[in-house]
């Protein structure tokens, strides 16, 4: 299946992703828990595809998006936000995301994104 970066500040929420994806056959390449940390681990790992968090200490989701689709402008990005995040989930579809899923995660809702992503 996919190859994919697991980007949030929570470990929890990183845990909760990787467990879903690895249960659908997905091989999770790295865990960032900030953007700064997802820049590098991408330009490391270049994932077919990267879950980002919005609200991240350091460097936000979106600022991170829009430094990695300055170097990779395929990059495939799905972002994560909690309700009432609409207008930085807007500003992430505009910056390049390319899908969002809310928190917390609905495990058919993270497959579904993944796979229309993928497509």
């Amino acid at each position: 299946m996919a190859r994919i970066l697991i980007v949030d500040d929570a470990k929890f929420m990183r845990l909760t992703l990787s467990n879903i994806l690895v249960k659908a056959n997905h091989e999770v390449v790295g865990e960032a828990e900030n953007g700064i940390e997802a820049v590098k681990l991408f330009e490391k790992e270049v994932p077919d595809l990267v879950t980002m968090d919005i609200t991240m200490p350091e460097k936000n989701g979106i600022e991170a998006l829009k430094e990695i689709k300055g170097n990779f402008p395929d990059a495939k990005i799905i972002m994560c936000s909690a309700m009432g995040q609409q207008k930085m989930v807007v500003e992430a579809i505009e910056a390049g995301a390319k899908d969002f899923i809310i928190k917390p995660f609905d495990e058919n809702r993270v497959l579904e994104a993944i796979d229309r992503v993928l497509g």
